[in-house]
């Protein structure tokens, strides 16, 4: 038996990072894509969303004051993946930040590309000590969505049912989970 090189784990060359306002107008096709193509793994709607202007998105970058951040998946000059978190700022419950909104595009579906920006962003949730709950929703049927989150130590706290209303009539449930970033 030869010995071969080793295969590149296929997010070698993926690279990770803060939004900065240039990345709007890819931000805002990839999440048009991903909200016209999985109408049920989104609470928001393909036909709203798509009618905002990119510069409305600006509020989803980096911002110190409120930790309040978006981290990419860019690989080739081609955005994969997007991840929000925001933290609310009131001072009862500034201990907890929330997921927002994950996606990764079709094509770069199961290469491990979500869970590189999830433990990215729990790497950097983690460096503020005044952080200890993550939250999130999730539609109760993404089946791997939920195994993501469940992969990355969330755990399920309640449902909300008839959370989301299709416009075909149908109604999803969604899955509240919480992860403890320290005790």
């Amino acid at each position: 038996m030869t010995r071969s090189e080793p295969i590149p784990h296929p997010c070698a060359t993926v690279e990770l990072r803060l939004m900065h306002e240039a990345d709007l107008p890819a931000y805002k096709a990839l999440r048009d894509g991903m909200l016209e193509g999985h109408e049920d793994a989104f609470t928001s709607d393909a036909a709203s969303e798509r009618a905002r202007p990119a510069s409305s998105y600006r509020s989803r970058l980096a911002n110190g004051e409120t930790l309040l951040f978006t981290l990419l998946a860019w690989q080739d000059g081609a955005l994969l993946g997007a991840l929000t978190i925001e933290r609310d700022q009131r001072s009862k419950v500034a201990h907890q930040a929330h997921l927002v909104g994950m996606m990764v595009s079709d094509a770069a579906q199961g290469r491990g590309i979500g869970r590189r920006l999830m433990d990215e962003a729990l790497r950097l949730l983690r460096q503020d000590q005044r952080l200890s709950l993550l939250t999130l929703s999730v539609t109760a049927s993404n089946a791997g969505a939920v195994r993501l989150y469940e992969g990355a130590g969330f755990k399920r706290y309640g449902r909300l049912e008839g959370a989301i209303r299709l416009p075909d009539g149908r109604v999803l449930d969604k899955d509240l989970m919480v992860l403890r970033l320290r005790d």
